[in-house]
């Protein structure tokens, strides 16, 4: 690895790290913050939902944006906004008021969460982008293993209050790394010019082709899954199993290591094996995980260790599809890789928050929901990919 990628890979990945970050650090919190703020379990969980919807909507923008105007500047906007919101979140004496303040926060995180993926996509291609996207994986880790850490210890020894200051800092970090470390990748002869036209153009150029739609909503159910691990894990680890704040911490890191360390070998398999039949089989071995799973769920084998299990061995699968998806969605649209980054951004975020608002609304105390939900998502996955992958070979065997 030389010094550029590696320089790239952590940079890029610490960006990426923010949005998530935001997430996973305040987990732990929800129900302390459900009884402080006297609010219930469905609209404290709206906090997630409407993060994720403001991700969604904003990178509609900032995709166009950064094709016309370059990479950077739109990445120091993103960053100051999302300090701003997790500022405003500190202070919220109300939950409508901690639910702005994420939404103002998420407008800014689409920044750090799309743009990457477009430089990716400048720089690399194939199982070479693959591998880059897995190493910003592995960068941001961190956020699933160190955040929900600091956001327990935050909760159980002062107030989830500093948790948003916390954050708030790290974005100003992403602030100054985009400033004295990234170079632009998008040069001023490749960019192009912005206007409403244009824009709508190049979003309809997505939607109409088909392969760009069945890969991207592979990659959004496939985190949809994971995101219903997110929404439900800390009211079923923490209320229904009765761990502490710090003991679900520590299984939600334990849950992330599998999806992790299993990215890491997408460049590795990509090459020898292709990305495309790569993810089928993931998809595959995924399903059949998290359908037995959730058949010992639903037989009432209530242990958390088997739940803890389960879901490990399952994301190791998910963790080889979701940097394949990102990469494979962006190969054909090099020249609005921005916009391609964005609109797969979108898409996926909005499943994404539709599920998180279900499982909230069916939750019932019980793992089963959100089991259910991290299955049924699966599934889905694997139906669109049974569809889509097979035509994206043949095209390519084609050409």
């Amino acid at each position: 690895m030389n010094g550029s990628y590696a320089k790239n890979a952590i940079v890029l990945g610490l960006l990426a790290a923010v949005g998530p970050f935001a997430i996973d650090m305040y987990l732990p919190a929800l129900p302390t913050i459900a009884v402080d703020l006297g609010a219930s379990t469905a609209v404290t969980q709206a906090s997630i939902m409407v993060f994720f919807l403001a991700v969604a909507a904003g990178q509609i923008v900032y995709g166009p944006v950064s094709d016309s105007f370059g990479r950077r500047p739109p990445l120091y906007f993103g960053m100051a906004l999302y300090a701003v919101g997790a500022v405003g979140c500190s202070m919220a004496p109300t939950i409508g008021w901690l639910i702005f303040g994420r939404f103002i926060q998420g407008l800014g995180a689409c920044a750090g969460m799309t743009i990457p993926r477009a430089v990716i996509r400048d720089l690399y291609t194939g199982p070479d982008a693959a591998r880059l996207m897995a190493l910003i994986m592995l960068v941001f880790s961190v956020s699933p293993i160190l955040a929900p850490l600091f956001g327990s210890a935050m909760t159980e020894f002062a107030s989830w209050r500093f948790i948003f200051l916390a954050v708030a800092l790290i974005g100003l970090v992403g602030l100054v790394l985009t400033a004295l470390v990234l170079k632009e990748t998008r040069p001023p002869e490749d960019r192009i010019a912005l206007d409403f036209g244009s824009v709508v153009r190049g979003y309809l150029t997505l939607l109409r082709d088909r392969q760009y739609v069945g890969i991207t909503f592979v990659g959004a159910f496939a985190m949809s899954s994971f995101f219903a691990f997110l929404a439900g894990s800390s009211f079923v680890y923490i209320d229904y199993f009765g761990l502490t704040p710090t003991q679900y911490s520590l299984a939600f890191a334990v849950n992330s290591v599998a999806f992790i360390g299993a990215a890491q070998l997408t460049g590795w398999l990509g090459r020898r094996m292709g990305l495309r039949p790569m993810v089928s089989a993931a998809l595959t071995y995924y399903v059949v995980v998290t359908s037995v799973l959730l058949v010992f769920t639903l037989a009432g084998v209530n242990n958390v260790f088997v739940l803890m299990i389960g879901l490990f061995f399952a994301f190791g699968g998910l963790g080889l599809v979701i940097p394949s998806v990102m990469v494979l969605a962006l190969e054909d649209h090099g020249r609005r890789a921005g916009t391609a980054s964005a609109l797969y951004g979108t898409l996926r975020l909005v499943t994404g928050a539709i599920i998180v608002a279900v499982v909230g609304a069916v939750y019932d105390g019980t793992a089963v929901p959100m089991v259910t939900a991290i299955a049924g998502c699966g599934i889905v996955a694997f139906v669109v990919g049974r569809v889509t992958l097979p035509q994206r070979e043949a095209v390519a065997a084609a050409e």
